[in-house]
């Protein structure tokens, strides 16, 4: 029997519930209804009194998380859209962010983040946030890739004493499936080294990952190109270790995203590697992301912003050939 991405993300919640009488999850509609992509369904039942329905108040919403967590709690909030959380910007960055330096009081929460786009959903759902929350000191922010990582890294995320915005893909939820949760056993803040290869480096994370296997595969196939693939999991902090030793083996780097390019991860990935490892490069690294324009709502249109095993092979193809 196969488990999915958002079956994942289910259980452990359960398994934190059920281990751990400080948690308790709040958001809009994740009491009875379960949430807009059920990734509470039954709980509820399971915990009475610990599964709240909020006010349509982000702001209000990581208010209350704070407030619990400062008082021994470990809340979890499902914002219901990445996008949403802007609402809540003020309370994340300059009150969960800066706690702990103002005060020496830990903030142990977990703010759940269902980011990137799907076909159809258009500017105002399907944001990638990762970045922005990325730049604020005192954040840990994790993006799961895999099955096994939703399950194991929103479990190490709540038992974490800092805040955490922990960024699921949508896209992930229904369509990656695996045999198991198990996992490899590794920490929040090391990256994994996807698939091994010898000619170049793509260092991505969430579901980018999957588009870059893809491609991988294809140019291996196509031209016995042999392309090692980095899945972050956490982009703050950057394992630079993992990064820095694969451009060593490779001596070529395509750092890949699925959010805007202005500023972005893949613009501090090919940051960090030009400064720490420019002796290491074979050839100038280079990005890809989304186009800079909003998310468009038509799918044909939206499968064409976003990074796809295609626009990713004519990069590697320009960077191999430098």
């Amino acid at each position: 029997m196969s488990v999915n991405y958002v079956d994942a993300i289910l259980a452990a919640q359960d398994t934190l519930l059920r281990e751990d009488e400080s948690v308790f999850l709040y958001g809009q509609d994740i009491s009875r209804f379960g949430g807009a992509f059920k990734a509470t369904k039954g709980l509820a039942d399971a915990y009475p009194g610990r599964v709240l329905d909020s006010p349509i108040s982000e702001d209000a919403m990581i208010g209350v998380a704070v407030g619990a967590a400062l008082n021994g709690m470990r809340p979890i909030i499902e914002m219901q859209f990445a996008d949403f959380s802007s609402i809540a910007f003020n309370q994340i960055v300059n009150q969960a962010a800066t706690h702990f330096f103002r005060t020496g009081v830990e903030v142990p929460i977990t703010v759940r983040l269902p980011s990137g786009g799907t076909p159809g959903s258009g500017p105002f759902h399907s944001q990638s946030m990762e970045a922005i929350y990325s730049h604020y000191p005192g954040l840990v922010v994790v993006a799961p890739a895999t099955v096994s990582d939703a399950y194991h890294m929103l479990i190490q995320s709540v038992k974490l004493d800092d805040p955490v915005i922990y960024c699921e893909h949508k896209f992930l939820y229904r369509w990656l499936k695996a045999s198991s949760i198990n996992g490899d056993g590794l920490p929040l803040g090391a990256a994994r080294i996807t698939r091994p290869g010898k000619h170049a480096t793509i260092v991505t994370y969430s579901a980018m990952v999957h588009e870059a296997v893809r491609a991988a595969e294809m140019m291996n196939e196509e031209s016995g190109w042999d392309i090692e693939v980095v899945d972050l999991r956490t982009v703050k902090p950057l394992d630079m270790d993992t990064v820095l030793a694969s451009v060593a083996r490779t001596g070529r780097l395509l750092a890949l995203g699925e959010a805007y390019p202005w500023g972005g991860v893949t613009a501090e990935v090919v940051a960090r590697v030009a400064a720490e490892g420019f002796h290491l490069l074979d050839a100038p690294p280079r990005r890809l992301n989304s186009r800079d324009t909003p998310v468009p709502y038509y799918p044909d249109l939206w499968a064409s912003h976003r990074p796809t095993p295609e626009s990713i092979r004519v990069a590697m193809r320009e960077l191999l050939s430098f």
